[in-house]
């Protein structure tokens, strides 16, 4: 099967390269914001998929790995992607879609909560483009009440 890319496979290859990150994780909602910095290194899955790998010191967990996979799906009309870390044992699965400006690609999941209660709970992942050498990710839950909360973000400047 050959697939030819489209603007959205092209879209994810503005993450390829070599990057910085600086961030803070609210852990728990009774402690303060941790702060952390990792490299991240994103490659070409081929034409059509983009891997992003970081490993460094991590919030609470000591020293991780992180691999997030993204690609677009024509059929589906969504972006989809993977995200597992060292430090856990769930595979979380995106889909997601750019906004109108194409600067911002907003991921949904469902996953374990983050107050081990053993519930799932929905959360959003939001890419998003400052210019072609910067960008944030930020990390939301949504409460029981419908309320979307920040428990990450993070920024990331491009080194090559």
């Amino acid at each position: 099967m050959n697939t030819e890319a489209l603007n959205e496979h092209r879209w994810l290859q503005r993450l390829v390269g070599e990057w910085i990150a600086t961030g803070e994780a609210q852990m728990s909602p009774d402690q303060p914001p941790e702060k952390w910095e990792m490299p991240e290194r994103v490659s070409r899955v081929g034409d059509l998929w983009v891997q992003c790998v970081s490993q460094g010191e991590m919030p609470g967990c000591g020293s991780a790995t992180t691999v997030m996979t993204l690609g677009y799906d024509p059929a589906r009309k969504h972006f989809v992607g993977t995200f597992i870390g060292s430090m856990m044992t769930y595979l979380w699965t995106y889909e997601g879609d750019l906004d109108a400006s194409r600067q911002e690609l907003a991921l949904r999941a469902e996953g374990p909560d983050n107050a081990g209660s053993g519930k799932m709970a929905q959360y959003r992942d939001v890419i998003r483009f400052t210019d072609d050498d910067h960008r944030t990710l930020t990390s939301y839950i949504q409460g029981a009440n419908g309320e979307w909360t920040q428990f990450m973000s993070a920024n990331y400047r491009r080194v090559r």
